[in-house]
């Protein structure tokens, strides 16, 4: 499978990305052009879907439904798109030969915030970000155009990458999403756990029991990140460092977080473009002298080193690939 960039590239998409998702968009900047075009789009079509139900101002949710559903159609070849990124997705989407499956699941997932504002546990959670985290994974895996048996190593990591960044999405945006959009992501069962009501997060009122609720949330989170970055050995080489950057960038807003004292309530953690900066350039200079993501990603990001990773250090056994 080979992609040609003159049917899948889209300057509206390309603008949709650098809009709304600067630090994925620094990120997709190092990726060859083969897949960087076909980043645009894919973040084009997900920003779009999404658009139809975190903006909705005022549409009533029959109507959003309505949309959503000509959105599916129109990326699954089954009615004339309307918008050069949906010609853009539908193209690519045969080009890559992303399954029907994926944007279904995805389509799903972003109808089912038109109802449901809350979940119970984390894997009703895990079940959402099938559609709004796992489904992306899965589509960015698809246009990297990789050997069949990678791609198949691949893709459970790309999968858990996927839901570690919707992960932080969820914990920088606690303060947004209640307040525009009245949905808590963070399960309820932690939030009952450690005694936090809905009211109290309404009332963006910050604790020390909410403290306890976002340090749970963050280590889940960077479980993820952990099981993702493992898998970014398994991808083509020069698409290795941009992964892993987009790893460490996401991950960076848990260090802001933690130097919050975990309030998120009063003001969102926000990278700044001197940060962001200085994650690339920490990222670039130990890529240059050690080739291996996870070590790489232990040495640069803001999760911190797992229990088990530092045993397996200080007995001698390092985790990963070699250095090449």
């Amino acid at each position: 499978m080979h992609l040609h960039q003159g049917h899948i590239d889209s300057d509206k998409a390309k603008a949709i990305q650098k809009r709304t998702g600067k630090t994925f968009y620094l990120a997709t900047r190092f990726l060859p052009a083969r897949v960087r075009h076909a980043t645009h789009v894919l973040y084009g079509f997900f920003r779009i879907a999404d658009e139809v139900v975190d903006d909705a101002a005022g549409m009533p949710p029959a109507e959003q439904r309505a949309e959503l559903e000509s959105l599916r159609a129109q990326a699954l070849g089954e009615a004339n798109a309307d918008d050069p990124v949906l010609t853009a997705f539908a193209d690519l989407k045969e080009a890559a030969a992303i399954a029907d499956e994926e944007v279904n699941v995805f389509i799903d997932a972003m109808a089912s915030d038109i109802t449901t504002s809350r979940y119970e546990t984390y894997a009703e959670l895990e079940s959402y970000m099938r559609g709004s985290a796992a489904a992306v994974g899965v589509m960015m895996t698809a246009v990297m155009d990789m050997e069949s048996e990678l791609e198949d190593a691949a893709l459970p990591h790309a999968i858990a990458l996927g839901e570690a960044f919707q992960l932080t999405n969820f914990l920088r945006d606690v303060r947004e999403d209640i307040v525009e959009r009245d949905r808590i992501y963070l399960p309820q069962r932690t939030l009952e756990k450690h005694g936090v009501s809905e009211a109290q997060i309404q009332r963006l009122e910050h604790s020390h029991s909410f403290e306890s609720v976002m340090r749970d949330e963050l280590q889940r989170a960077e479980e993820r990140y952990r099981a993702g970055v493992t898998g970014i050995q398994y991808l083509p080489d020069d698409c290795q460092l941009p992964v892993l950057l987009a790893a460490v960038l996401y991950a960076e807003h848990h260090a802001i977080i933690r130097g919050q004292e975990y309030d998120v309530l009063t003001s969102a953690p926000s990278l700044s473009t001197v940060r962001k900066l200085r994650c690339l350039v920490k990222t670039r200079w130990h890529w240059h002298w050690n080739r291996d993501p996870e070590a790489v990603f232990r040495r640069v990001s803001a999760v911190p080193v797992a229990d088990s990773e530092t045993e397996s250090r200080g007995s001698g056994h390092g985790g990963g690939v070699p250095t090449q």
